[in-house]
């Protein structure tokens, strides 16, 4: 089994970040669970209908969980990048949907938007480990050199 640098690279940067994050949030205060909660709903209005404690300890592990597979060596880094995928997708959704986070060309952060435009990111991360190469050997296959005739004199 052949380790891929890079691999190894993305995956250990999002995941410790990702990670650190959902710790930080397994005693998030009910106030700012609600402020999330209401800036997510613009993207998934589902989430509205629970409650913001729920919703606060949900966002927690599923940032922990995305954040722990990244990290594990034996989860495989196109799975891995699935993952970090479907969670960058929901990231990026509540980025753009969310009024006052993107200029008007609907793109470009405000400096409001600043701080979730970053997230685009993980989304970027999780391309390169879904669609990257992973593991490759390169054969390297020797030519014959063919000699001429000045050669087979001597």
């Amino acid at each position: 089994m052949g380790i891929n640098i890079a691999n190894v690279a993305l995956r250990l940067v999002s995941g410790s970040y990702i990670l650190n994050s959902g710790i930080g949030k397994l005693r998030l205060p009910v106030e700012s669970a609600q402020e999330i909660q209401t800036m997510v709903s613009n993207a998934v209005p589902q989430v509205q209908k629970m409650e913001p404690a729920v919703f606060g300890k949900a966002l927690a592990m599923g940032e922990i969980v995305v954040g722990s597979a990244l990290l594990t060596p034996f989860i495989p880094s196109r799975l891995a990048g699935l993952g970090l995928g479907a969670f960058a997708a929901g990231l990026v959704a509540t980025y753009l949907k969310t009024p006052g986070m993107t200029e008007s060309d609907g793109v470009r952060p405000t400096p409001n938007g600043v701080h979730m435009a970053k997230d685009l990111l993980f989304a970027g991360i999780a391309v390169a480990l879904v669609f990257g190469r992973g593991k490759h050997k390169t054969k390297v296959k020797e030519v014959p050199v063919k000699k001429d005739k000045k050669d087979k004199k001597k």
